[in-house]
């Protein structure tokens, strides 16, 4: 493969192929010789079925009317037989692309990307430890089964949902240690005394009572406390059931 990336790089460093490769390998983690070989299976496959029989639109020239462009494309054509076709590749390599166009067979280059497909979702689950043997495939039934492949939804084992995905909800659990975990019942006594106080003030007091390891990066935590205590308060004022006075002494 080609070093070079269709376009600029994105700021956060990720390559403008890594979307096409997450369609055809799926999100699973995968490490490992095994992986390494069932990947450059798939990655075989793909390549000769894409190159030489899945067919493109190319864009043949575009013109803007009023504030619309209109785009005009070629016909949809394999990568190969456009080579084929432009004058500009010599006659010894459109041969040696005949050769190697007679030994496909586009349905066993699909049943292997599949297959392989299948097979790297069972690694990346750990539900595998080796990478299967080329099979002999039966024409006829794969050509049966493609008529109600629909019936089974998504065919491609990359593009299913795991039993790993992530949990939906709200987190409701903390992700590290509270930083003000061990000065909050300070915090509460100046919320009590001193409502009108932001936290700005009260993180300014606790840094210069030396009150723990409290740093400035850590106001918007505070801030988040202190609102959650006032709409907690602003509850139970408001609906808490009213006391009734005390009657006089006779």
């Amino acid at each position: 493969m080609s070093g070079r990336l269709d376009g600029p790089r994105p700021r956060d460093g990720t390559s403008p192929q890594a979307p096409r490769v997450r369609r055809m390998v799926g999100y699973g983690r995968l490490d490992g010789l095994v992986a390494s070989e069932a990947l450059a299976r798939l990655y075989d496959s793909t390549r000769l079925f894409v190159n030489f029989f899945q067919p493109s639109f190319k864009l043949r020239s575009k013109e803007r009317v009023g504030a619309r462009v209109r785009k005009h494309y070629h016909a949809p054509a394999t990568p190969c037989s456009r080579l084929l076709a432009s004058e500009h590749v010599a006659e010894d390599s459109k041969e040696r692309l005949r050769a190697v166009l007679a030994t496909l067979d586009p349905l066993r280059l699909l049943d292997e990307i599949r297959t392989m497909q299948h097979h790297i979702v069972e690694l990346g689950a750990g539900h595998a430890d080796h990478v299967p043997l080329r099979r002999d495939l039966d024409l006829d039934q794969f050509m049966a089964s493609l008529s109600t492949a629909w019936r089974a939804g998504e065919v491609r084992a990359t593009h299913r949902p795991t039993d790993r995905a992530k949990p939906t909800g709200v987190r409701y659990w903390r992700t590290r240690k509270d930083p003000f975990e061990d000065v909050w019942p300070k915090v509460l006594v100046w919320l009590e005394t001193e409502p009108t106080r932001t936290a700005k003030d009260f993180l300014e007091r606790l840094r210069g009572d030396n009150s723990g390891p409290i740093q400035e990066a850590q106001l918007r935590t505070l801030q988040r406390r202190v609102k959650a205590w006032r709409r907690a308060a602003a509850q139970r004022l408001v609906f808490s059931p009213p006391t009734r006075p005390e009657p006089p002494p006779p």
